[in-house]
């Protein structure tokens, strides 16, 4: 029985860590990076919730941040405009755009991943806020009011859904390394700006953002490795319906 066992579970591996295939090392990376990913958000919010040493981190972190927003009157009204900008209704402007410029490519499995990935996140998100329920930071003369929950952000989430599904795009289609690296460098630099704006104008804690981030690449990583394995699952039954038809001719 261990004789049989040994190579069904060798062409298992194999096949799990192949490019080729329906279900390869596309759906295998895809799989790793969500459990990642929602390890790291239960981490965040079971820390939130039993009041771990993160919360009062957060707490001197806003109140520092909060200080110093109101005496920059620059920054305050830069980041103002990178926080309205990547509000919901911004965000799925933003998608849209993405989206007509994947549909002018006819990249449907794209859209596909897309129309998941951005408004479904945002919904996910919402569900999230009403289940942990936690209140924003306070302040005696706040820079922003809003009555929503702040876990986890919903700016921050809905930056790492949009420019890392940009990002993971450029790469698809890049032809260097460069080229495959960049994207994400940039996505980064934008995740963290949107960020740092909802912690500077004093309306989510760090754990929220960092929270958000998780939450994001997770449901990313759904939403794109499911979009490619049906892509890949469809090309795989056309080649299989093309070799019946070639067989059939013989």
């Amino acid at each position: 029985m261990t004789e049989n066992f040994l190579p069904r579970l060798h062409r298992f591996a194999a096949a799990r860590f192949s490019p080729e295939g329906e279900y390869g090392l596309y759906l295998t990376a895809g799989v790793a990076m969500l459990l990642v990913a929602m390890a790291v958000f239960a981490q965040m919010a079971g820390a939130v919730v039993a009041g771990a040493p993160i919360t009062q981190l957060d707490v001197e972190v806003a109140n520092w941040l909060h200080a110093h927003a109101r005496t920059d009157n620059l920054l305050r009204q830069v980041l103002l405009v990178v926080t309205h900008v990547h509000s919901t209704p911004g965000i799925l402007i933003l998608a849209l755009c993405v989206g007509i410029w994947l549909y002018r490519k006819s990249h449907r499995y794209w859209i596909v991943a897309l129309v998941a990935s951005v408004p479904g996140g945002q919904i996910l998100n919402v569900l999230l806020k009403h289940t942990f329920e936690r209140a924003r930071p306070h302040f005696a003369e706040p820079l922003l009011e809003l009555s929503t929950y702040s876990f986890p952000s919903g700016h921050a989430m809905g930056a790492t859904v949009l420019y890392g599904f940009i990002a993971c795009y450029a790469a698809r289609h890049a032809r260097s390394l460069a080229g495959r690296v960049l994207p994400f460098v940039l996505a980064l630099a934008m995740v963290a700006t949107v960020a740092f704006s909802r912690m500077y104008l004093g309306v989510h804690y760090l754990s929220d953002v960092l929270a958000a981030f998780a939450e994001g690449c997770g449901w990313l990583a759904i939403c794109i490795t499911g979009a490619a394995t049906l892509n890949r699952r469809k090309r795989a039954r056309e080649r299989r319906a093309s070799a019946a038809v070639e067989q059939q001719d013989i």
